[in-house]
């Protein structure tokens, strides 16, 4: 059996020491072919409880495990009942041949206990059954509130080394959160874990709010706000509560959005009539004009090494999908199919744009290449639009618009995420309707 070294990590929240492990095997992996998918079969048992006070908390990490891993549609994961060994014995050494004539690929053992200190530990290993080894190993050392991210951190370690790609449960959604009639709105900014629980409000309502976007840095949030029927930029830091005005620029503002670095603001400013695309930067709040054209450029989104800049035009006649430099030098238009592009948002790993179509009466969410190759359209609607991408570029989150009530008069909106293949889209549950979302970076 190879010998398993945990090393000790510092982590900057509740959690106070991270021990983990990797061993040199190959992951197991998620293949992708002609519309298919072949998905990995796990199992998770209940965590053993050392102490009967944790037996609840043990049965709540395993089931936002379960749910993380469900609903990407890349795992079977067997039921919690399915019984092969018990749970004590299973975080002693697993039954390999029990747990092959499940077909599981892969079990994971998790032990809760109480420490000298007082402070919980929580700990897991994950083990390949056909290789019969250990792949994995974390534990921590926290306090029982915090639970709920451990369950996220462990199924992003379980995620990345069963598919070879980065996790992303560790992560938040922020949104506008929509109530009242169409008529008179009330939209307030909010902010969730991202599958939907800690939900929170971060604005009363008495401003109308719009197009929230994440600092890939820091822990803010930068968004639009109509104060006195004017405007604003705002950056809203999520710590503490407090938000700072960032600009508030003569006509209409729309669509801000951090730079990779987290220095700059890029946005689209309307100015008698014309709409040009903008940057400031937030350590001088100096602004500089990136697009001098007399049609409309807005939806400005970096890529993820800072070198370009992806936004929508209609200067071609029809909404469009350019690229340019990030200078505003180089400017080539990318999109070409029938119907108008708009929304785009590039992809963390910088491999594809995500958009907005409209074509013949129907809304749909796409992705294509940098250089234009490539459209690929994944899930269409009525109404449905706001792509934004979680931080490992494997999933989508959007909004979608679907009418409801006596012939379709009322209207219920909501988020949903769906794998980059159209597989396993899922709705995101929120006390009210919910547009607009921006994906977080992983949780520091």
């Amino acid at each position: 059996m190879q010998k398993i070294i945990f090393k000790i990590i510092t982590l900057t929240v509740a959690m106070l020491f991270l021990y983990s492990n990797i061993a040199k095997a190959e992951p197991l992996s998620v293949k992708i072919a002609s519309g298919n998918m072949q998905v990995i079969p796990v199992a998770i048992p209940d965590f053993y409880a050392q102490i009967d006070e944790h037996q609840l908390l043990a049965k709540k990490i395993v089931k936002v495990i379960r749910n993380n891993l469900e609903k990407t549609g890349l795992f079977d994961v067997f039921p919690s009942n399915l019984h092969v060994q018990d749970s004590k014995d299973l975080v002693k050494s697993p039954d390999f041949g029990g747990w092959r004539s499940t077909r599981a690929q892969a079990v994971v053992a998790g032990n809760i206990s109480r420490s000298v200190d007082g402070r919980t530990r929580v700990e897991f290993r994950l083990w390949d059954v056909i290789l019969e080894k250990q792949i994995a190993g974390v534990a921590y050392m926290t306090t029982p509130d915090n639970w709920r991210r451990i369950a996220h951190i462990i199924s992003d370690v379980i995620y990345s080394r069963m598919t070879g790609e980065d996790g992303y449960f560790d992560t938040r959604i922020v949104y506008i959160s929509e109530t009242g009639p169409a008529d008179a709105r009330v939209k307030r900014l909010a902010i969730m874990d991202q599958d939907g629980e800690n939900h929170k409000y971060l604005t009363d309502g008495r401003h109308l709010v719009l197009t929230p976007r994440f600092s890939p840095t820091q822990q803010q949030i930068t968004y639009m706000a109509y104060v006195d029927n004017k405007p604003r930029v705002y950056l809203y830091d999520i710590d503490s509560g407090k938000q700072e005005l960032l600009g508030n620029f003569p006509g209409m503002t729309f669509a801000p959005r951090f730079s990779p670095d987290g220095n700059k603001v890029i946005m689209s400013l309307s100015n008698k009539g014309n709409s040009d695309i903008y940057t400031m930067d937030l350590r001088t709040r100096g602004v500089s004009r990136l697009t001098t054209n007399m049609a409309i450029d807005t939806s400005p989104s970096y890529s993820p090494d800072g070198k370009r800049v992806v936004f929508e035009s209609d200067r071609g006649g029809t909404q469009q999908l350019y690229v340019m430099n990030a200078d505003g030098s180089g400017i080539s238009r990318i999109s070409f199919g029938e119907g108008r592009y708009a929304g785009p948002v590039w992809s963390p790993r910088g491999d594809l744009i995500a958009f907005t179509k409209m074509l013949k009466g129907k809304f749909y969410i796409g992705v294509i290449k940098p250089d234009g190759s490539g459209e690929r359209l994944i899930t269409e609607a009525r109404h449905v639009e706001g792509p934004t991408w979680a931080p490992n570029g494997r999933v989508l989150a959007y909004f979608k618009e679907k009418p409801i009530g006596y012939r379709g008069q009322k209207r219920k909106v909501r988020i949903y995420t769906i794998d980059l293949t159209g597989f396993s889209e899922k709705e995101l549950k929120t006390p009210q309707d919910a547009s607009d979302p921006a994906w977080s970076p992983i949780n520091p």
